[in-house]
């Protein structure tokens, strides 16, 4: 299993991120999928879940912001973030479950003025 997250960065208060994760290694197509994020100095927490057929489920937290997504042809993971708030900073990982446990090296989003 190899993922591969992209498209962090620094953003102000109110901005917007889309990440990506190229998924490899398995076969995508049939795998929830999901979107975790470990702020500093906490825990990996979850945000977001996808199934095969673009079903998704969110955190309180990041309902209404956040939208997860899929390409099941090209083996890809998104997730579009808008309305950032700096609570929001982390790094953030594409995982193959919930927990994070299988997941890629992630990509730091820093939500800043």
């Amino acid at each position: 299993v190899q993922l591969v997250e992209s498209g962090g960065g620094l953003v102000q208060p109110g901005g917007s991120l889309r990440l990506s994760c190229a998924a490899s290694g398995f076969t995508f197509s049939v795998y929830w999928m999901y979107w975790v994020r470990q702020a500093p100095g906490k825990g990996l927490d979850w945000i977001s879940s996808i199934n095969f057929s673009g079903t998704t489920v969110y955190k309180d937290s990041v309902k209404g912001r956040f939208t997860i997504s899929r390409d099941n042809a090209k083996n890809m993971l998104y997730l579009q973030m808008n309305s950032l708030k700096p609570e929001d900073t982390a790094v953030y990982y594409c995982a193959t479950d919930s927990d994070g446990h299988v997941r890629g090296q992630g990509t730091q989003v820093t939500v800043s003025s």
